[in-house]
């Protein structure tokens, strides 16, 4: 599984370069983390396999603020690190167990892989957590971590199209939040959101209107 193809993966890193958004990789441990192995106690998603037996760590769009891949390479082993830190302090507040594998540059959003609802390959689906507040807040964005890459790479494109990001190099497009339709595409995941398979991940998040009505748009239910 740690060859798989990644598609999503490669158009991100395309998508970067062609539109000048900045990208910055590094190569992989001599090692890496394998599929199945445990980390922080969890099952390693398979897909993260592959991205980390191709880079050690990644930054994307970093003109634009953009996100980093946490770092683990024969220097630097951040993803055991974090995934340690985080169940220390954040698991019992989340009720289920994640891996934490990046975040936006500068912000408390962190992304992580769901081990819990992993699908027959072992793919397991991508939630994006808001830390900044006192309740950790849950919003899913990706049936696996390579169509997270493949949504992120549209919600790219999007953004250099806005007519505002072209006059001033400044948007008010954020993913998720302007992203409904990008990730509407992921059918997985909304087979996901519309079996309720994220309900308690979300106890905390659904209590916003705004984000029942993302989440509405996502998965095609009613608000």
């Amino acid at each position: 599984m740690e060859s798989m193809a990644l598609p999503g993966l490669e158009r991100l890193m395309e998508v970067c370069q062609r539109l000048t958004l900045g990208l910055k990789t590094s190569p992989p441990a001599r090692e890496p983390l394998r599929a199945g192995s445990l980390l922080a106690g969890v099952p390693f998603d398979p897909v993260l396999a592959s991205v980390y037996a191709r880079l050690g760590h990644a930054a994307f769009a970093t003109k634009v603020m953009g996100w980093v891949l946490t770092r683990y390479d024969d220097e630097v082993h951040g993803l055991e690190k974090d995934n340690e830190w985080w169940r220390e302090n954040y698991e019992a507040q989340l009720g289920e167990s994640v891996i934490v594998f990046g975040g936006e540059k500068g912000l408390a959003y962190t992304y992580a892989t769901v081990p819990g609802l992993a699908d027959a390959w072992g793919r397991q689906p991508v939630v994006e957590v808001n830390t900044y507040e006192d309740e950790l807040k849950v919003m899913p964005i990706a049936s696996n971590v390579d169509r997270f890459f493949d949504s992120y790479s549209r919600y790219l494109e999007a953004l250099v199209a806005d007519p505002r990001y072209q006059e001033s190099g400044e948007t008010d497009l954020i993913f998720p939040w302007h992203a409904t339709g990008i990730l509407a595409r992921d059918e997985r995941l909304v087979e996901l959101m519309r079996a309720g398979r994220f309900e308690s991940l979300m106890k905390n998040t659904r209590e916003s209107k705004a984000t029942r009505q993302w989440f509405a748009k996502v998965a095609g239910v009613p608000v």
